[in-house]
């Protein structure tokens, strides 16, 4: 029994790890009681977290403990890699892990402090305290902060001495130039050789940099780079490139960490259908220490700022948690709701970029369970595709049989219709038809279409074939006009349900309205829709190509004497093309059309056999 419970795990957690995205995050291995166990990062989630999964030598006892006691898998997404080292140091203090050693203390990620002393000090620190001055950060390494705090004091000259400076004292000449003052690292406000208000506009440009606004910055070090390059000072020249490179690599403040933020938690749900989706994280003076996403099912359509209000109400219950005073959201919930809370829904800003962190996760979370229902119940999974396509394209019943035809031709040769077939959303080829077009002279794809759709119907009707659920057109109002006209004289214009789909801006057409539908470019229904086009394309590309590569052929091998239709098919037949007849062996071209013919060909050809 236990081996079967084993087995149940490992096949659960495979499918978990196969749905995984390809993007930065944080990834949490919970026990069969629901605790987190293990909290890492990734720069790849599915490669890092399978990796736990495959036999290998090196992996010590630790690692393979771990893995024996994960029972289920959470992840969320972040921007970056150092998005990701950060989110996972916040949730490690807060959650404790049983299998994480590092970061568990409360030593924390480096900051760059601005004091708020009179001549301010530009300082590293890993301690933040908000009435102490202004911080920027955190850095996801020492380096990457000693190598910005570096450059903004060589660059704007600040003061790197503990002395405590006042203009008192400055102007009593208590203070005496140091070293940094010789080498040109410091302006020496300290005695004066610089003011109080030059000294503070230099620290305030420093900040606008450290905020991550680096074009005076940028302007500065290349015109410095021209100046030493003009002179001939090659090596000073490559040290300024080499502080331009470290600027440009510069990044700004985290999505994930804010000195700014308080303390919040932020909703963000997505609907579809009858089931809803809702993601939540929680931030405590400005970083994100959590992160969850629910699943629920509506037994009605229910609007954004219900679906919110409930949502709200079952995560706090399910993790036990209080809804802090500041909740970001991007509706409100409904009036009355929630009294002695702040709901904020931002437009710009840090707490935007939360919402739209909480937005990526929650669709992503949305994505994945619909792959893992179409892995294991693929029935379910299309039931709810259809439900969806019909409801988004106002049908009247389930577009399970959806045919769709395009047309192919070059200037009006050889001219070519297709017809492909998708069944509860996936293509059906063998059922797929193309169709040789005989009364259109010219380019006419109206026509074409006309032929086409009048053959394929009419056929269906004489042999009582189930018509399909929806026709899909290539094409916009031309051709949908086109269609529709031969359905209604085929008097199956009220049985069938037809929509015309334009390539420009993937408009979708209906009979006898002239104002189009645009649905969701990245929705299912869409993309259904343009994989039926692309395919109607591709197959009748496909047909239209071999017809005309034979046609060319046979339009040579008919001006060679002697050579019949009768001779070109064997040839064909047998060589597929003029390079296989020319490369063919004498003997095989003798046993295939006889000698005279062989000899007409070798000829004709200029191949010496």
């Amino acid at each position: 029994m236990d081996n079967i419970k084993k087995e149940s795990v490992s096949s659960h957690l495979k499918e978990q790890v196969s749905l995984l995205p390809d993007m930065p995050g944080v990834y949490r291995f919970l026990n069969d009681e629901g605790v987190v166990i293990y909290v890492g990062k990734a720069k790849n989630l599915k490669k890092r977290v399978s990796s736990y999964f495959v036999a290998r030598a090196d992996h010590n006892r630790k690692v393979q403990a771990l893995v024996r006691h994960i029972a289920s898998i959470v992840h969320t997404v972040v921007e970056s890699e150092a998005d990701a080292l950060l989110l996972e140091n916040n949730m490690i203090k807060s959650l404790q892990p049983k299998y994480n050693i590092l970061l568990k203390d409360d030593k924390t990620y480096p900051w760059i402090a601005v004091t708020r002393d009179p001549y301010p000090r530009i300082i590293q620190t890993r301690r933040v305290e908000p009435s102490g001055g202004t911080y920027f950060g955190p850095y996801a390494s020492v380096a990457v902060q000693k190598n910005m705090l570096d450059l903004v004091r060589k660059l704007y000259m600040i003061r790197t001495c503990h002395l405590q400076l006042t203009p008192e004292r400055v102007a009593q000449g208590r203070f005496d130039v140091c070293l940094e003052y010789h080498i040109g690292n410091c302006k020496a406000p300290c005695v004066g050789r610089i003011s109080q208000s030059e000294y503070v506009e230099s620290v305030r440009m420093a900040m606008q940099t450290l905020r991550g606004d680096l074009r005076q910055a940028e302007e500065y070090l290349r015109g410095l780079m021209e100046k030493e390059a003009e002179a001939l000072r090659f090596e000073e020249a490559q040290r300024v490139k080499d502080r331009l490179d470290r600027l440009e690599n510069y990044r700004s403040r985290s999505v994930v960490v804010s000195a700014t933020g308080g303390n919040m938690d932020v909703f963000y749900p997505v609907i579809d259908g009858y089931t809803a989706y809702c993601n939540y994280m929680h931030v405590v003076s400005g970083a994100v220490i959590n992160s969850y996403t629910i699943e629920m099912k509506l037994a009605i359509e229910e609007d954004l700022e219900t679906v919110l209000s409930f949502a709200i109400d079952r995560i706090c219950r399910k993790l036990s948690v209080e809804l802090e005073h500041d909740v970001v959201v991007p509706v409100m919930p409904p009036e009355g709701e929630f009294e002695g809370h702040r709901f904020t829904v931002p437009l710009r800003g840090d707490k935007f970029k939360l919402l739209s962190l909480s937005e990526r996760n929650c669709r992503l979370y949305r994505l994945e369970r619909l792959k893992q229902i179409e892995k294991s119940d693929p029935s379910r999974h299309a039931d709810r595709l259809m439900e969806t396509m019909r409801r988004e394209l106002n049908l009247q019943r389930q577009p399970r049989h959806i045919e769709c035809f395009d047309n192919s031709n070059l200037q009006g040769t050889y001219p070519v219709s297709s017809c492909v077939v998708f069944r509860d959303g996936r293509p059906s080829k063998k059922e797929y038809r193309h169709f040789n077009i005989k009364s259109v002279v010219g380019i006419d794809d109206f026509a074409s279409m006309a032929e086409t759709l009048t053959r394929r119907y009419g056929r269906m009707i004489d042999e009582g074939t189930p018509l399909p659920d929806l026709i899909v057109v290539d094409g916009g109002k031309g051709q949908l006009s086109a269609a529709y006209g031969v359905l209604t004289n085929l008097g199956i214009a009220d049985k069938v349900q037809i929509v015309g789909l334009a390539k420009r801006l993937e408009e979708i057409f209906y009979p006898g309205d002239s104002t189009p539908l645009y649905l969701d470019k990245s929705g299912e229904t869409l993309k259904v829709l343009m994989h039926i086009r692309d395919e109607a394309h591709r197959f009748g590309i496909t047909f239209h190509r071999n017809k005309r590569s034979a046609g060319q052929i046979k339009s040579r091998l008919e001006n060679i004497p002697s050579i019949g239709k009768s001779s070109i098919e064997k040839l064909l037949k047998r060589f597929k093309s003029i390079k296989g007849i020319r490369e063919a062996d004498f003997d095989e071209l003798v046993e295939t059309v006889g000698k005279q013919r062989a000899e007409a060909l070798r000829n004709y050809l200029g191949q010496d056999v």
